[in-house]
């Protein structure tokens, strides 16, 4: 290969490790529950199993769930017994309870010897996964519905969470299948889906992770959706488009999980190479994210806004970190002003001065105490980011006399005072004495994982 081939190859790596690397630091120590169907269980799913290894030795905490249609249908069709669905639910008799307690314990002795090999031959050989699998969903029966017995079909009542964290807290990775136990002995065929969601919501989980079969989201010009907010989740559902019912089911749980606590939802399509690393490493993301809060809590502020930004600046400007601010100086540019919302309360805010010649001012950042290291910091900035993209901003400055290092390590470069408009070279405040950076923008239209 050429030396520039090389270069370029290694460049990229590069690039793609700073870019990966503050997200392994945020996801370490979270809880993600990730849910794959029996059709992931294909002669490709050694790849999976190894991006869930390495998931796994970035301290991240797992429960997968895995499906079993394929496997349990195989088994009725040598039976020659009949597959009965309502509602896109099967009605599982007693010969259809039999093959899939065979399926689903197959399946998962199969998924439990595919993780217990899954690090040989790779750079973290030497690290062991550790697999729990058990009783831990808790069941009841569908029972009859408009007239249809559903038998063994069941749903969740209640999940054991006190055993699910002490197996995540031993590190093991928790594995889940689609079957629930009742008090009295009976076994329930469930949605994976449906474990899924109750896990994640039962765990408080950071992320569902919903692997799908159907492809990527796209909206009607066919272009990837790569965010939604719970309205518009909600939105799509109940519009005259038509869903495939997988997806419009993915959707459902998503939905249902951010409305109970859980943070973010992501749809990703299981037949993307690495696409479960890529959504959870990468900025833009190959998937869909549906969340109920970094977005939906962040805004334009308005005018009843100012007395929550004062009481979050006040501090940093007692301390120097922050230029003063009057209320009514704040009152006049509060147009300025985007914030984070939480319960009523403002948690961040940052500010967006645009000038002549596509060139912005950031401006007073900043983050309450009992919300920083949450990365509540870099979305704020990315949004401020996004609106000065759309708004034909190509570069952003900013003057600090105490977080340069946080700037740079965002892309900010040191810069000179000529390098900023004249107008707000002229009210730079040399007792001050703050640094200029500078950020060359991207293009619009990146989220975060």
């Amino acid at each position: 290969m050429p030396d520039k081939q090389l270069h370029k190859k290694a460049d990229s790596f590069v690039e793609n490790i700073r870019q990966a690397a503050p997200y392994i630091q945020a996801h370490r120590g979270s809880t993600f529950v990730l849910m794959f169907s029996g059709e992931a269980v294909d002669e490709h799913f050694d790849r999976l199993v190894h991006d869930i290894a390495l998931l796994h030795t970035f301290d991240i905490r797992l429960v997968l769930v895995h499906g079993a249609r394929p496997q349990i249908e195989q088994r009725l069709k040598l039976r020659k017994a009949k597959m009965h669905y309502v509602n896109d639910l099967r009605v599982t008799d007693d010969e259809a309870l039999a093959c899939v307690k065979d399926a689903v314990g197959s399946l998962r002795v199969e998924i439990e010897a595919q993780l217990s090999m899954s690090l040989v031959n790779t750079p973290t050989a030497n690290a062991r996964i550790g697999v729990a699998s058990g009783n831990f969903v808790i069941a009841k029966p569908l029972g009859i519905h408009d007239g249809v017995d559903y038998c063994h079909t069941g749903e969740v009542r209640r999940l054991d969470t006190d055993g699910l964290r002490q197996q995540l807290e031993a590190g093991r990775i928790v594995l889940l299948s689609p079957l629930g136990y009742s008090p009295t002995g009976e076994v329930f065929n469930l949605s994976a889906e449906e474990v899924a969601t109750a896990a994640a919501i039962a765990l408080h989980a950071d992320k569902l992770i919903l692997l799908t079969d159907s492809g990527n989201l796209r909206d009607g010009r066919r272009r990837p959706i790569r965010q939604l907010s719970l309205q518009e989740a909600e939105k799509l559902l109940h519009s005259r488009r038509k869903l495939d019912p997988d997806r419009e089911r993915h959707i459902r749980h998503a939905i249902d999980s951010c409305q109970r606590g859980v943070h973010r939802t992501h749809l990703v399509d299981r037949h993307e190479n690495g696409g479960l690393l890529k959504e959870l490493f990468t900025r833009d993301g190959v998937g869909t994210l549906i969340s109920a809060e970094t977005y939906e809590g962040m805004r334009i502020a308005g005018i009843d806004d100012v007395g929550g930004i004062l009481q979050l600046i006040t501090p940093l400007e007692a301390s120097g970190v922050l230029v003063r601010r009057s209320r009514e100086m704040l009152e006049m540019e509060i147009h300025h002003f985007m914030v984070v919302e939480r319960d009523g309360m403002i948690v961040a805010c940052a500010a967006l001065y645009p000038y002549s010649g596509g060139v912005a001012e950031l401006s007073c950042l900043a983050v309450h105490p009992d919300y920083q290291k949450q990365g509540r910091g870099d979305q704020l900035l990315q949004a401020i980011e996004q609106r000065a993209a759309r708004e034909g901003v190509k570069r952003l400055f900013i003057l600090t006399t105490r977080t340069a290092h946080w700037f740079r390590e965002r892309g900010f470069r040191s810069a000179a005072l000529a390098d900023l408009p004249v107008k707000r070279r002229s009210l730079y405040n040399y007792q001050r004495n703050a640094r200029v950076l500078i950020k060359t923008l991207e293009t619009p239209g990146k989220r975060l994982s």
